[in-house]
């Protein structure tokens, strides 16, 4: 039980509200039928390039449902853990900035091409290609697994809502 002092003087991160939701976008982009039928390179960039994929679409519906600070937390728990991931690798403090600075960039960009995408102002399939396969051309059934699973997850995610998405259901 813990004591009087421990529960004036806790601390609580109200972006652990955020990790069932980081959770299951980090587990659904770790699938294997992206990297098997969908063939996204299954490299450390390759799988980047996927939860950033899962990642912009549930930040795109955060944005819908008025979640505009859950999404900054989201974003915050998505820093954190790349920056535990290249730390793990051997990337030092000096430079560990200037790749988070890149990743991030690299979501903005995302969020960009995939909302223009789904709203039918853009080629979903050539964004994916774009930021799934870095501009090599995938195979025509590997593009169609991609872009039909990540509309299906789009259109899932439409449907939720905020205390579910929240609590990490993808749908």
């Amino acid at each position: 039980m813990p004591s009087i002092f421990q529960r004036l003087f806790a601390q609580s991160d109200p972006k652990d509200a955020m990790r069932p939701l980081y959770n299951a976008i980090v587990v659904e982009g770790r699938q294997p039928h992206w990297y098997v039928e969908g063939q996204v390179p299954d490299t450390m960039d390759g799988r980047f390039d996927m939860i950033v994929a899962i990642l912009a679409q549930v930040l795109m519906r955060l944005e819908a449902l008025d979640g505009q600070q859950e999404s900054v937390w989201l974003t915050e728990l998505f820093v954190d853990d790349m920056d535990g991931q290249l730390r793990q690798e051997g990337i030092g403090d000096v430079v560990v900035g200037k790749h988070i600075g890149r990743m991030v960039s690299a979501l903005g960009g995302r969020l960009s091409a995939y909302r223009e995408a789904l709203a039918g102002e853009g080629d979903f399939a050539e964004a994916l290609t774009r930021n799934l396969y870095r501009g090599q051309t995938p195979p025509a059934d590997a593009i169609a697994h991609v872009e039909s699973h990540l509309r299906a997850r789009w259109v899932r995610l439409g449907c939720l809502s905020r205390d579910a998405l929240i609590a990490g259901d993808l749908g």
